[in-house]
C-alpha cells in the first residue's frame, strides 16, 4: 500500500505529543495547553504551548493538517499548476529562561497537490544567545549523524542550505548556528517516497533528545541583567528574520491560516538597543564574530 497523506499527518501529530512530554519532563513545572482549531478554507490544527515554566518561558509545538485552494499568487510562486493543496506538518520553536539556553526550532512537513504533486520539507537549527563551541559541535554532528543514515550528501547538502536559508542579510549575520534545512524532498532515481518520508521521522525524533542534552546542561547555568539584556537583543534579531524573511511564516499568511499559531514563533520579551555594541572580549563580541556562514561544526 502507497503511503498516504493520512498516515503521514497521523505520524505528525504523535510526534507533536511526544515532544511535549519530552519537553515537560525537561523543564520540570509547565505543561503544554493545547488550543484546538479550525481552518475556514478547510482542516485545522492542535496548538501546544507551553509558559513560565521553570526553564521554557514560552515555546509552541504546532500540529496542523489544512487543505482548500491556494492563490493565484502562491501558485505563480512555487511555479504549480494545480490549487487544490494539502499540507501537514509539526513545527516548533523554544524559548528558554537562561540565557545560556539555545532557542531551538524545527518544522518537519509534507505537502501534496491534488494532481498528485507532492514534496517533503523541513529541518532543525539552533540560535543560541551565547555560542558556546562544544555545544555547537554536539548539535551539529548529531544532525550529521542523522542526515548519514540515509544519504552521505544529505548533511553538507542541507548545512550550506540552513547558512543561507537563516540569514539576516540586512544585518550582515546568521540568525545562530543553523543546523539543517531542505524543501521538494521528493521521490528520484536514488530516492523512493518511503525513503525520503523515513529521513522526515529520523529528522523529527532527532529533535528531543539532541535538545534535551543542551537545555540540561545548560539550564542550571548562573546569569546576570546583562546576559538578560543580550537574551533580549539576540530574540530581537529573532523576531526579525521571522517577520521579513521566513518563508513559512509568510505561506501561513497567504494561506489565511491561524494568526496565533503563525505568530507562536516570537518571543515574550525582546529588545531593539540603539546601536549596541558588544565590548571588546566579550562573550557577546566573540558570539557576533561566530555568526557567519560555512563553520565546519561537525568537523572540529
Amino acid at each position: 500500500m502507497s503511503l498516504s497523506k493520512e498516515e503521514i499527518a497521523d505520524w505528525f501529530r504523535n510526534l507533536q505529543l511526544h515532544i511535549c512530554s519530552e519537553l515537560e519532563a525537561e523543564d520540570g513545572k509547565a505543561k503544554f495547553v493545547e488550543d484546538n482549531w479550525q481552518r475556514p478554507g478547510g482542516g485545522g490544527g492542535h496548538t501546544r504551548v507551553i509558559q513560565h515554566g521553570n526553564v521554557f518561558e514560552k515555546g509552541g509545538v504546532n500540529f496542523s493538517a489544512v487543505h482548500g485552494e491556494l492563490s493565484d499568487r502562491i501558485m505563480q510562486a512555487l511555479g504549480l499548476n494545480d490549487n487544490q493543496f494539502f499540507a501537514t506538518g509539526v513545527s516548533i520553536v523554544i524559548h528558554p529562561i537562561n540565557p545560556f539556553v539555545p532557542i531551538i526550532h524545527m518544522n518537519v512537513r509534507y505537502f501534496e497537490l491534488g494532481d498528485g504533486t507532492y514534496w517533503f520539507g523541513g529541518g532543525i537549527d539552533l540560535t543560541p544567545h551565547y555560542i558556546q563551541k562544544e555545544d555547537a559541535q554536539f548539535f551539529h554532528s548529531a544532525l550529521k549523524s542523522t542526515c548519514d543514515r540515509f544519504d552521505a550528501d544529505y548533511y553538507p547538502e542541507f548545512k550550506k542550505w540552513a547558512d543561507d536559508y537563516f540569514y539576516i542579510s540586512h544585518r550582515k549575520e546568521t540568525r545562530g548556528i543553523g543546523g539543517i534545512f531542505f524543501d521538494r524532498l521528493k521521490e528520484d532515481q536514488s530516492h523512493t517516497k518511503e525513503q525520503r518520508w523515513n529521513f522526515v521521522q529520523a529528522v523529527g525524533e532527532t529533535f528531543a533528545p539532541t535538545y534535551r542534552h543542551l537545555v540540561a546542561k545548560n539550564k542550571s547555568a548562573k546569569y546576570s541583567d546583562s546576559n538578560l539584556q543580550w537574551r533580549n537583543l539576540r530574540r530581537g534579531r529573532y523576531v526579525e528574520f521571522n517577520l521579513v524573511y521566513d518563508k513559512g511564516t509568510k505561506f501561513g499568511l497567504e494561506t489565511d491560516g491561524r494568526i496565533e499559531s503563525i505568530l507562536m514563533s516570537l518571543p515574550e520579551t525582546a529588545s531593539w538597543f540603539y546601536n549596541f555594541q558588544p565590548a571588546d572580549n566579550s562573550l557577546e563580541r566573540e558570539t557576533l564574530d561566530l555568526l557567519r556562514k560555512d563553520i565546519g561544526w561537525a568537523d572540529n
